[in-house]
């Protein structure tokens, strides 16, 4: 066998030996990963570390495939220990954009800025992290032209170096809860004492599992991060506006679920100020005012 491939190949025995080497490698390492995943990784319930596992296992199968491929082929590293420094060099300076986002996905693993899972905002882009590579990461955007915090379908792909150098958001790390604002604007005219009573207690019913919720999830994030809240119980303010009064509704809610509570939220709002005649929404009118007649008596002109 040897002859016939250096006769008709002309392919030397020693590099003969060296292919058949490597490709036994390269098959045994790939049947120990589908061995480990199949039979290990394939157990574990939990969907996102199953997931990191996965790719664990992969980088490093690549990485001892690499190592055992180049000993085969070039022998003890110690001979080789210039030419890997000035290749080193060079690969650094022409592919420093890989290098940076190879250690940004090393930082991403260890630090855990975000997870798979996770929902962040990065780059003016927000989206659910659904995937971490070794030179980038995907998430799926919500937002943009979609209303809300509705999925729009795109999937992007962010290099791992921009981490070093943009600011991240992320909504769910240790505390998986945001606040959330509704302002709700009534006429001049209205009762709007009897409208803060009404909005305080549709909030009440229904953020008040929210709000329990959030504080058992504060007191655990508490022992890693510096989070503090001395109240997470909702409320509306009052303010004037050009308009009416303002009354806004604050309260706190879980970061996936903002757009439904909010909608059962103006659904209440909508059915409550319809049953009352002394209620009534504002909005950007014309109106001609007459002091003498509709004034206070304290303000009108002295003749």
């Amino acid at each position: 066998m040897n002859a016939f491939f250096q006769s008709y190949l002309g392919i030397m025995p020693d590099t003969q030996t060296k292919i058949f080497v490597s490709i036994i490698t390269v098959a045994t390492i790939w049947l120990v990963q589908r061995f480990i995943i199949k039979v290990i990784i394939s157990r574990i319930e939990h969907l996102p570390v199953r997931y990191q596992w996965q790719k664990i296992i992969k980088y490093i199968s690549v990485t001892i495939v690499l190592i055992l491929l180049v000993r085969i082929w070039f022998g003890a590293f110690t001979s080789l220990g210039t030419y890997f420094g000035l290749l080193s060099a060079g690969l650094a300076i022409a592919f420093k954009d890989l290098l940076v986002n190879m250690v940004g996905w090393m930082f991403i693993l260890t630090r855990q800025p975000f997870k798979v899972g996770d929902r962040i905002e990065i780059n003016n882009i927000t989206g659910d992290v659904i995937d971490i590579r070794l030179f980038q990461f995907s998430i799926i955007e919500i937002g943009n032209w979609v209303d809300a915090d509705q999925s729009t379908g795109r999937i992007i792909n962010i290099p791992n170096g921009i981490i070093f150098s943009t600011p991240q958001a992320n909504f769910t790390l240790g505390f998986e809860y945001i606040w959330h604002e509704i302002p709700v604007l009534v006429t001049f005219e209205s009762d709007w004492k009897k409208a803060k009573k009404i909005l305080s207690d549709i909030i009440q019913m229904h953020s008040g599992d929210f709000s329990k919720n959030a504080a058992e999830q504060l007191k655990r994030a508490s022992k890693k991060f510096l989070i503090y809240y001395k109240n997470l119980t909702p409320i509306v303010y009052t303010s004037v506006k050009d308009s009416g009064v303002l009354l806004t509704i604050r309260f706190i809610c879980h970061v996936r679920q903002r757009r439904t509570l909010e909608e059962k939220i103006w659904e209440e709002i909508l059915e409550q100020f319809a049953q009352h005649d002394d209620i009534d929404f504002a909005y950007p009118t014309q109106r001609f005012y007459d002091n003498l007649k509709e004034g206070k008596p304290g303000t009108k002109p002295v003749n």
